[in-house]
């Protein structure tokens, strides 16, 4: 069937900000999508609010809005563009949920637009639970025991009728939002009413627990005439129970006999084809370990978290085929871009095995609740691929980023207790895996282990494996013991742990077995390939990959975290276009399967690794880059710069000495004096003896930030001496032996500028003014350009003082300034690198920033790129962007803000003038669309009782609700909760997340939220 003719424009809606659940996956497949789309001749229009995405610029769709994803807000997108259609399944569950909204609305009937791929009664059948359990009776396919409700009294009745334990299932949320097991009347009670308040239609899906059965996943292909293909088969670690988002994944399925597997994929295959799915679409199944029973958990029609994931184990395109299935193309007639001789109806076969194992922001706020269960907790996610189980699994560790104990010694940092071991397998953390390793490390017997966690017998021993070869080097270290651990996957650095053989020792052993990169190419090798899309394994002799020459290898910044999110895989992305453009191949080497830079078609090689120095030396003596660049990648690659640099690697860009510099801290104290640059008076220390002298020496209030980490970790303000001890010690962990900075804290206006800088001259595209002042992490705060409220004065200072510290550190490429504004400008942070803000201001200045960073890095001039030096000139437009929480799915967390960033995402809102902009911004990221003064404000009572904060409230006259018993406060309301209650179970906090209500934690946000109210009227949403 040739593509459909009959219409020309198609409007795409994205997923919005990142946030628990939700994350760059659906970047990835909206920008892969989107690309087709033009590719194929159609006029695409996008609507998205995430300005940190590649998907939102400008050369991926034909026209980009970035706004609001509500219904009003995309009505008037869609109004004023008229497209013939709409394609809503690459942008997760909000594009799903809005789609619907739309079609409820009657817009898409009114406007004439018609729905493309997976049609509204489909998504409906597989999300409405009732629907969904009636074509599984009608296909005699299996389910657990279930009924949907929509009043916690019907659920109790259910669940007392079948027994406990029961699963909440919410009818059209995210990342299982609202979610969870109930193991009694009291817990199904406290899951039902969150679970009910994130339904968009008020229901949940009460279910018989199946938890302890095998969790298969399929990511199905099928088009328009019903042809149909496994893309690929995956199997999680964890039993179900735990989400799958959260849990270990190993790709392909590899526990399940050939007559169980036939079956689960047949069954995959006929819910697919009965629910008319046309295009990508995940089947979640369950699969009993001690019988032939198994049942269908679920279907995902749009492409998935799981898509990602898949498409980067195979190197099968899944957006880009499911976009092509969309305008009508079929598997038969789509050629596969990996292959380039095969078709996508061919199904991938893979010769190697994938894992994946999921990050969380458990180190950063040890007060959340680290118990996993069926609502997602993790922010991101990292993935290997080796020849074995095992050497998969370690290289996947190895890309976590976590403590060394875990990296290294591959146990937890904590005391490994018979209690202590049995409470983390018995109650699932994201520390299981390596309780586990610890566990049988202490001989524990595998049945015991297999019986606390429900986990497949053939999972346990091939981490028992792992660690007899821990033993092995231990007793006997021999170059046949060094070298079968290498071969599985044990890091050097792990190796020299167990055997203590000295380094040089090891290198000299290890060089007997180089490693070698084999192609991922979607057919097992059976078909000639073309993908530039490598990994690295001990197993084999021949080296698939060769030298591409002329090269620059970019590093990526690994998995997504609070503090490190995808504006450094979009700065990745920007890095690799513009190395090409100036005639050099660009290789990238990262380990996050939900980005774009992980898209082998987004550069000229990609080398799926682990980033470390053990896994990055062999590719760059294999590749002899003309260099290395580190800008783009965040700490995580700033960090390796310096190891690099002393193997002799070239740095491309800043120095690792002047990197260095910015981060020594006595030597930057000396720059900014020499240069007569106020900083706050401080100092360094590297323990709690030294911490205590300096305070003394200082003064209260203190900020409190260990060197060399990212997001604001462990930072703190310190308002006296009894909270001294326990932040410093938390500094210190954090920082893993590096220094750690003692300041006086300076309460202030807070900015910021990223600037461009050839290492003698210095651009500054805009001034970012912070609408919370000092003592809140910049990425938690609202960044509004141009400066509203900073005099000229302070701006040119501003300026001249950027200018000055990029000159004076040679600074080549980008680097980003913080800085307070008090009784003059202090300089509080300077990063050598690309920050999270360079999307955004990418953006609004609409200069590419990161292309024209490697330009310069590349060795042009500002001159040459016709840049000036000082100010960019404003663009006459006024834009906010805005931070995105995930509260509601960490209980526990901490939400007052402070220097620790808490933010998972962001939003953007702009417009003529900083009402509409404000306007604009809140709408996705506070969730505030039209409160009004009259609406009023619920805080509680340790809020009411800080004397600035009840000063104020009185003054404005707005309704005040002071909550001292939640249960009193009405189900429903348009008020405004505000709470600076510091503690992690804060009532209030609670009641706000449970009910979805919009929750502001800063001072500075509700008084910004006042004093633009009145101006709301004028907003044109």
């Amino acid at each position: 069937m040739p593509k459909n003719t009959k219409i020309k424009s198609i409007a795409v809606i994205g997923s919005g900000p990142i946030k628990i659940g939700q994350a760059a996956e659906f970047d990835y497949a909206g920008t892969q999508a989107c690309l087709s789309l033009k590719a194929a001749g159609y006029h695409v229009i996008l609507i998205n609010s995430n300005p940190a995405t590649i998907m939102t610029d400008t050369t991926t769709a034909d026209e980009v809005y970035l706004n609001p994803l509500t219904v009003a807000s995309v009505t008037d997108v869609l109004t004023k563009t008229h497209p013939d259609a709409l394609l809503p399944t690459l942008g997760g569950q909000t594009g799903l949920n809005l789609a619907m909204a739309l079609d409820e609305a009657g817009v898409l009937t009114d406007l004439h637009i018609q729905l493309l791929g997976t049609s509204l009664k489909t998504i409906n059948q597989a999300e409405d639970r009732a629907a969904f359990k009636a074509l599984m009776a009608q296909l005699q396919q299996p389910i657990p025991a279930s009924t949907t409700v929509h009043h916690v009294a019907s659920a109790l009745t259910f669940a007392e009728r079948i027994g406990y334990p029961v699963i909440v299932r919410p009818a059209f949320t995210l990342g299982g939002s609202g979610g969870g097991i109930a193991h009694n009347p009291a817990e199904l009670t406290t899951i039902l009413q969150r679970g009910l308040t994130m339904s968009p239609v008020t229901e949940c899906l009460i279910e018989q627990s199946i938890a302890g059965y095998k969790e298969i996943e399929f990511e199905v292909m099928r088009d328009n005439v019903g042809n149909e293909i496994i893309v690929c088969s995956m199997e999680n670690f964890d039993p179900v129970g735990i989400h799958t988002g959260d849990s270990i994944v190993y790709a392909p399925v590899q526990t399940l006999s050939d007559p169980e597997y036939q079956t689960l994929r047949q069954a995959a295959l006929t819910i697919v084809a009965a629910l008319n799915i046309k295009g990508g679409c995940n089947v979640q199944l369950a699969q009993d370990p001690h019988s032939s029973q198994y049942y269908v958990i679920e279907v995902n029609p749009r492409v998935s978290r799981s898509s990602a994931l898949a498409s980067k184990a195979t190197g099968y395109p899944i957006a880009k085929i499911a976009a092509d299935i969309a305008i009508g193309l079929n598997l038969s007639e789509i050629k596969n871009p990996v292959t380039q001789t095969t078709y996508a109806a061919f199904e991938p076969a893979l010769d190697y095995v994938v894992a994946k194992i999921p990050r969380f922001a458990f180190d950063k706020f040890p007060t959340a609740d680290a118990q996993l269960g069926t609502q997602m907790k993790a922010t991101g996610e990292v993935m290997a691929i080796g020849t074995t189980i095992e050497e998969a699994t370690l290289k996947a560790v190895a890309s976590l980023e976590t403590t060394a104990s875990e990296l290294i010694n591959l146990v937890p940092d904590q005391p490994l207790t018979t209690a202590a071991i049995t409470a983390e397998l018995t109650h699932a953390t994201d520390q299981r895996l390596f309780y586990l390793i610890a566990a049988l490390q202490q001989g524990w017997p595998l049945a015991k282990l297999a019986d606390l966690t429900q986990i497949a017998p053939f999972f346990l021993r091939k981490l028992q494996h792992i660690v007899e070869m821990t033993q092995a080097l231990q007793q006997a270290p021999t170059v046949s013991n060094v070298l079968t651990a290498a071969k599985y996957g044990l890091s050097t650095a792990t190796i020299q742990h167990y055997s203590q053989l000295p380094a040089a020792t090891l290198t000299d052993w290890l060089a007997d077995q180089p490693l070698v990169y084999k192609m991922v190419d979607t057919c097992a090798g059976e078909f000639a390939s073309v993908t530039p899309y490598f990994y690295s394994t001990a197993f084999g002799q021949t080296n698939e990959s060769q030298p591409l020459g002329h090269s620059i290898i970019v590093l990526g910044s690994g998995p997504i975290r609070i503090g490190q999110g995808i504006e450094f895989d979009y700065t990745t992305v920007h890095c690799v276009k513009a190395i090409q453009q100036a005639g050099y191949h660009a290789i990238v080497v990262n380990n996050n399967p939900e980005t774009v830079s992980t898209d082998f078609s987004s550069s000229d090689k990609l080398y799926f690794e682990p980033l470390t120095l053990a896994r990055l030396l062999p590719i760059i003596n294999l590749e002899q880059p003309l260099g290395v660049i580190v800008q783009f990648g965040g700490q995580t690659a700033i960090n390796l710069a310096k190891q690099l640099a002393d193997a002799g690697v070239t740095i491309l860009g800043t120095s690792v000495a002047a990197t260095d510099l910015t981060e020594n801290r006595q030597s930057f104290a000396d720059l900014l004096a020499a240069h007569h640059i106020k900083q706050a008076t401080g100092t360094t220390v590297t323990d709690l003896a030294g911490a205590k002298r300096a305070a003394a020496q200082i003064g209260y209030p203190l900020l409190v930030r260990p060197s060399f980490v990212l997001g604001g970790r462990a930072m703190a303000i310190v308002h006296q001496a009894s909270e001294l001890t326990p932040i410093i010690k938390s500094a210190v962990a954090a920082g893993h032996g590096a220094p750690i900075l003692m300041d006086q804290y300076l309460a202030g206006q807070e900015c910021e500028v990223d600037v461009l800088s050839d290492g003698e001259h210095a651009c500054i595209p805009g001034i970012m003014e912070h609408i919370e002042g000092a003592g809140v992490h910049s990425g938690d705060s609202m960044a509004v350009y141009p400066p509203q409220h900073l005099a000229p004065a302070v701006q040119t200072k501003i300026i001249q003082i950027a200018t000055e510290l990029a000159h004076a550190s040679k600074a080549v490429g980008m680097l980003n300034i913080q800085f307070v504004v008090t009784d003059d400008v202090y300089v509080i942070d300077v990063n050598p690198r690309a920050s999270r803000t360079v999307p955004f201001m990418s953006k609004v200045t609409h200069l590419p920033l990161a292309q024209l960073a490697t330009q310069l890095i590349l060795g042009k001039t500002l001159a040459a790129v016709h840049l000036p030096t000082g100010l960019y000139p404003a663009t006459g437009t006024v834009a906010i962007k805005a931070p995105v929480f995930s509260f509601n799915k960490l209980p526990g967390m901490p939400t007052h803000l402070s220097p620790e960033m808490k933010s998972t995402g962001e939003t953007m809102g702009s417009g003529p003038d900083f009402s509409t902009a404000w306007h604009l911004a809140m709408a996705d990221s506070y969730q505030l669309q039209a409160w009004q003064a009259s609406d009023g404000i619920i805080t509680d009572e340790a809020t009411w009782q800080l004397s600035t904060v009840h000063n104020w409230l009185v003054q404005t006259g707005i309704p005040i609700t002071v909550a001292t018993d939640m249960s009193q406060l009405p189900a429903s309301s348009s008020a405004v909760v505000f709470t600076m209650n510091p503690a992690p179970d804060a009532p209030l906090v609670t009641w706000s997340l449970n009910h979805e209500m919009p929750l502001l934690t800063a001072l500075d946000t509700l008084k910004a939220l006042v004093e633009v109210t009145p101006q709301l009227s004028t907003a044109n949403l």
